[in-house]
């Protein structure tokens, strides 16, 4: 049975004009690596892509996915490998939520990123487990919105909420001060598996668990190629949508990333001049 009694997170109506995004940095370190195939287990969910649907690609790790996987497996111990840089906060409390209320134990282990969104859904877990060179990353929450100064001042008061509610699953996970867990958000903090375990973000360093590399040999180029395409966007300034939308100019086609316990269609090709063409901008 679980081992803990979790506090269940707030949840918030979505504002009409928000856009949710995963924080740059983590996203360009995410997209160095190959990732791990998932898992074949049938009572292991793996979250290896932004946390959230990708509307445009259809991959992602969403609520209902999750939700499903959870049915299939019943009233079973559940164990959730994370690779991910995070990314809608709506769907990290939805998804945070469901597995605490999951009736058995459920065990996380984080084999690269656990970072924003992909930290709130890990504090659900009844023991979190951190392999080597493996890091989680907090903050407060962030994204955009589009509106005008009303809009904007609304969404402030909004974000101040959010924050609270991310502060709150951490405290009670944690157990540390609530003053300073605020301190770690407001720095963007990056821990290690040490750290991680040092301020309760984490229980175990696990030797036997390390940073997914996945199979750089046999995994699909493209894919990554699109990944680190997108993250050198994404710290340039990029929105999500002009991400995509650029993207798909230069004719990147879209289709399922892995996020899935299933393994999904590839995407079918970068052509080499539209890439050179994307890398011409970042000189100008």
């Amino acid at each position: 049975m679980t081992l803990r009694t979790l506090p269940e997170a707030r949840t918030f109506p979505r504002p009409q004009n928000y856009q949710w995004d995963a924080p740059s940095d983590v996203l360009a370190h995410w997209a160095e690596r190959p990732h791990a195939a998932s898992s074949e287990d049938a009572d292991t969910i793996t979250m290896f892509d932004v946390i959230g649907e990708d509307f445009w690609s259809g991959g992602g790790v969403t609520a209902k996915r999750v939700s499903a996987a959870l049915r299939s497996i019943g009233d079973n111990d559940v164990r959730v490998q994370i690779n991910s840089p995070g990314g809608d906060l709506f769907e990290g409390i939805a998804i945070y939520n469901m597995l605490r209320a999951h009736k058995a134990k459920v065990t996380v282990e984080i084999l690269g990123w656990a970072a924003s969104a992909a930290s709130i859904i890990a504090m659900a877990g009844d023991e979190i487990r951190m392999g080597l060179g493996t890091f989680m990353m907090v903050h407060n929450a962030w994204g955009m919105v589009i509106g005008n100064r009303h809009d904007l001042s609304d969404a402030a008061t909004l974000f101040e909420g959010f924050d609270s509610a991310i502060a709150d699953i951490y405290e009670a996970r944690t157990g540390a001060k609530r003053k300073d867990i605020v301190a770690l958000m407001d720095a963007e903090t990056f821990m290690g598996p040490t750290e991680a375990v040092k301020n309760g973000f984490a229980d175990i360093i696990d030797d036997n668990l390390s940073a997914a590399d996945g199979d750089a040999k046999n995994m699909d180029r493209t894919l990554m190629a699109r990944r680190q395409a997108e993250a050198a966007l994404a710290k340039a300034g990029f929105s999500r949508d002009k991400r995509s939308g650029i993207l798909a100019e230069i004719g990147t086609k879209t289709a399922p990333r892995d996020a899935s316990r299933l393994h999904a269609a590839r995407d079918a090709g970068v052509p080499i001049a539209a890439l050179q063409q994307l890398i011409n901008t970042f000189k100008i």
